[in-house]
């Protein structure tokens, strides 16, 4: 199956533990059909060892070695085989090939001790990838994860500028050097705008947030901190790309006396209208509002979330600013051709988080028109965390349990995935969908793409039929 070559370097340590063996093997998960890797006789279970001689720490490195045309690949197969391979292909054409983990040697783990860290707010005994706090710059340009830049070493802030690892999503807090150092519970914090200097002059871009934790790094800091990274968005360089401000985030496992307070309903409402301000400020100084408000924010004081435009290129949605106004841009185009009538009853239930209940229930009234549907939206607050007001992300098991146990939940009930742990049935309380269906007594979907929603919620994507189109 192998079109191997003569290759000098001997792999047999590799499958004995070394500890002085840092890179292992990248497993690899999957292997695209049609694809290269298909054709040359990879498998799921095999793993590469190195390229053109040399061991990828990472899927960057993957991705820069196998740039090459020519490519001499030492393979570990599923059996213990060491099998050593070449490949001829077009510069920049992929291989096909889906890794198991993106990291292949150990995960930079995070060095703060931030009393708002979620992490710390959980309960003991649950599945162990919850309890992992990373803080790997690899992830951040990967996958647009948080970094606080405090556990870099020489070799890391050379490799971000050597590979261009731009741009990087950084947990600022505050610019303030002793706020920041008070917040993180560590040293190395208090030197973040000249870390964002050192950036800007080997060009990498970030964006920035900033968690607020009442009566710490509000008030002035917030302001002075939004004002320091808005010098670094010139017109020449752009540096901070932009800045969000989150607000934090409490459960009832946090440690006592952690000193945090949580944001109320008239605290949201006084932040919304300082930084708005300071959004039309900047919008006058550097031709952008720069730093955008979580949707949490808006939907805790319970004002109306901002218009899609004021959101400009939308460069924090992944961190939930602005996600949820373009969700209903998105729901609003699905909505705009409906049926007017079922050819048979239906009746099935949503289930999203009690914070973000109100504003799906225009789309939700409009779906109801539909003759023989009923959609039952259910916004469910969180027992599990101690959450009255909860984004839909956080719902866990227990919650969906308790909050639907006798209630008139249809023929199926309908999740997002974001309620889930990727490619799983887990949610973040380790229940399984079939396990909460139990209890329930009913089927549970899960919503995989919002461009579907609205056809699995009126059947579209299954036997039901539809009559008199408008």
């Amino acid at each position: 199956m192998w079109k191997e070559i003569d290759y000098k370097e001997n792999y047999d340590d590799l499958l004995i533990p070394n500890i002085n063996y840092q890179i292992n093997p990248a497993e690899i998960e999957s292997v695209e059909k049609n694809s290269i890797a298909e054709e040359i006789g990879f498998e799921t279970g095999d793993s590469i060892i190195s390229i053109n001689g040399k061991r990828p720490r990472d899927l960057i490195d993957y991705q820069i070695l196998i740039s090459e045309e020519v490519l001499d690949i030492s393979v570990l197969d599923k059996n213990k085989k060491i099998h050593n391979i070449s490949i001829e292909k077009d510069q920049d054409e992929n291989l096909g090939i889906n890794f198991k983990d993106a990291l292949f040697d150990s995960i930079k783990q995070c060095n703060n001790k931030c009393p708002f860290c979620f992490i710390d707010q959980q309960p003991n005994g649950k599945r162990k990838s919850l309890y992992i706090k990373d803080d790997d710059y690899r992830l951040s340009f990967l996958y647009g994860s948080y970094l606080t830049l405090t556990n870099l070493n020489k070799d890391d802030w050379n490799r971000i500028s050597t590979q261009k690892l731009s741009p990087l999503f950084i947990s600022v807090h505050s610019t303030d050097p002793k706020t920041r150092e008070q917040l993180l519970k560590n040293k190395k914090a208090s030197q973040i705008l000249n870390q964002i200097n050192w950036l800007e002059q080997n060009s990498i871009q970030i964006h920035a947030q900033i968690v607020i934790c009442p009566k710490i790094n509000d008030g002035k800091i917030l302001e002075k901190s939004i004002y320091d990274l808005a010098k670094f968005h010139k017109k020449s360089i752009k540096t901070v790309l932009s800045a969000a401000i989150v607000p934090v985030g409490l459960t009832k496992f946090r440690p006592e006396n952690d000193g945090l307070i949580p944001i109320s309903k008239e605290y949201a409402k006084e932040t919304i209208i300082k930084i708005e301000k300071i959004q039309n400020s900047l919008q006058k100084s550097i031709g952008t509002r720069f730093c955008w408000l979580a949707d949490e924010w808006y939907l805790i004081a319970g004002f109306k979330l901002p218009t899609y435009k004021t959101y400009e290129n939308m460069p924090q949605e992944s961190n939930g600013v602005g996600s949820i106004r373009s969700f209903l841009k998105t729901l609003k185009t699905k909505t705009k051709s409906l049926p007017k009538k079922l050819e048979k009853e239906r009746k099935v239930s949503w289930i999203v988080g009690k914070l973000v209940y109100e504003a799906l229930l225009p789309i939700v009234n409009k779906l109801n028109k539909i003759e023989r549907l009923t959609v039952n939206l259910y916004g469910l607050p969180s027992v599990y965390w101690g959450q009255d007001q909860v984004v839909t992300g956080l719902l866990t098991g227990e919650d969906l349990i308790y909050g639907l146990l006798n209630k008139d939940l249809g023929e199926s009930v309908f999740i997002p995935s974001i309620m889930l742990k990727l490619n799983s049935d887990l949610f973040l309380d380790d229940k399984t969908i079939a396990e909460v269906s139990t209890e329930l007594k009913t089927n549970i979907h899960v919503l995989d793409d919002t461009n579907d929603i609205i056809n699995n919620l009126i059947g579209k994507s299954d036997t039901q039929k539809f009559l008199n189109y408008a």
